[in-house]
C-alpha cells in the first residue's frame, strides 16, 4: 500500500509541472497528451525532475533576434540546452524564470558560458518580433540568450513536441493580451541531445545556480 501511495504522489506532481496557465493568472486546464509515465519520481531535494524517457529535441525552424534563420536541432547540436516556452508581456513567470537562469549562467566559467544554449521561445509571435524579443532578453535574462519567433502554428507544432501546451494569444473585454503555456524548462544533454531534465517554475536561482555546471556537462544533478 505504501508503495502505490508513493507512485500516485509521483503521479500528482509531475501532472502539477504540466500545468497549463498563464503568467499572472491560473487555469485549471491540463496538457491532454502528456503522460505523467514519462516523469520519473523527483525528490524534494532536487530542483530537477529527471524523465524516464527523455525527450527528441524538436525538429523546429524559426528566426532569431536578428531576423535570421535559426534551426534549434542543428544550431544546438551537441550543446547542453535549457528550452523555455513564454511570451515579453508576461508580468511574472516568464522574466523570473529567464532572471533565475541568468543569475547562474553568469556564475559559469567563461567557457562553459560560451558552450550553454537558453533558449526562449516566444509563445505570442504577433507581438514578439525578433527586435522585441532582443530587447526583452537583454534585460529580462541575457543578450547572449537565444530568442526564436514564427508563426504560431509552427511554435505550437515544436512545443508539441516536448509536451509543452500553448494557446494562442486572447485579449480580455479590457482589452489586455494573455498567452496561455505551460512553463517548464526542459534541459537537453549535449551528450545525447535528448531532454533529460525538467524544471517547474519552481526552481530558483540558487537551483540553477547548483545544476548548470553538471548540465553543461550532461551530467544529471
Amino acid at each position: 500500500m505504501r508503495k502505490k501511495n508513493v507512485l500516485v504522489a509521483a503521479a500528482l506532481v509531475a501532472a502539477a509541472a504540466l500545468t497549463l496557465s498563464a503568467c499572472g493568472g491560473d487555469s485549471s486546464k491540463k496538457e491532454g497528451g502528456q503522460s505523467v509515465a514519462n516523469v520519473a519520481t523527483p525528490t524534494k531535494e532536487k530542483a530537477a525532475t529527471v524523465l524516464d524517457r527523455p525527450y527528441t529535441k524538436p525538429n523546429l525552424v524559426l528566426k532569431d533576434t536578428n531576423g535570421k534563420e535559426y534551426d534549434l536541432r542543428e544550431a544546438t547540436k551537441g550543446k547542453p540546452t535549457l528550452i523555455y516556452f513564454g511570451y515579453t508581456n508576461c508580468p511574472d513567470v516568464c522574466p523570473l524564470t529567464m532572471s533565475n537562469i541568468a543569475v547562474a549562467y553568469k556564475k559559469l566559467p567563461k567557457a562553459d558560458q560560451e558552450n550553454l544554449r537558453v533558449v526562449f521561445v516566444t509563445t505570442d509571435p504577433e507581438r514578439d518580433t525578433p527586435k522585441e524579443l532582443g530587447t526583452w532578453l537583454k534585460g529580462a535574462g541575457n543578450p547572449d540568450f537565444i530568442g526564436l519567433t514564427g508563426d504560431f502554428p509552427t511554435i505550437q507544432a515544436g512545443a508539441r513536441q516536448l509536451g509543452v501546451s500553448i494557446e494562442p494569444s486572447t485579449k480580455d473585454k479590457d482589452g489586455k493580451v494573455t498567452s496561455m503555456h505551460t512553463k517548464q524548462v526542459i534541459a537537453f544533454s549535449p551528450k545525447t541531445d535528448a531532454g533529460y531534465l525538467l524544471y517547474t517554475d519552481e526552481a530558483t536561482a540558487d537551483d540553477y545556480t547548483a545544476d548548470l555546471p553538471k548540465i553543461v556537462k550532461g551530467d544529471t544533478p
